[in-house]
């Protein structure tokens, strides 16, 4: 799977976003090891915190789906920054993902930056 394809369905579902409070927009496309995606959007709340993260609800799509290995996840909020999982996405890739697990964080399909996971959250909670 190339990165830009990846972007490309990420961008796709960040136009299913639900975020009438603070209009900050995100799609996320996580990529199995087989190669299937399994696409998010964010999903806010008035409360805020059952607010759902794209790449959550990417996850939660996949695991519902039986799925278990994951290489990769793309994640774009519009051209203005790039957007990199919030703590609670980073441990939920931390529970079902290697530590080289690649994250895309793109304004577009050609200006992104790439992260492995051990980089983003370096001593994640485990129980193990």
């Amino acid at each position: 799977m190339k990165e830009k394809a990846l972007i490309q369905a990420a961008a796709e579902a960040r136009k299913q976003a639900y975020a009438p409070y603070s209009g900050f927009k995100v799609g996320a496309a996580l990529l199995t090891e087989d190669q299937k995606i399994y696409v998010g959007c964010n999903m806010e709340n008035a409360a805020y915190s059952p607010s759902l993260c794209a790449e959550r609800a990417a996850f939660a799509a996949a695991i519902g789906a039986g799925e278990r290995a994951f290489s990769a996840i793309a994640i774009i909020a519009g051209e203005k920054d790039y957007c990199v999982p919030c703590g609670v996405c980073r441990q939920v890739m931390a529970e079902f993902c290697e530590e080289d697990f690649l994250i895309i964080a793109a304004k577009t399909e050609e200006d992104y930056r790439k992260y492995r996971l051990k980089e983003l959250i370096p001593h994640s909670f485990c129980l193990e």
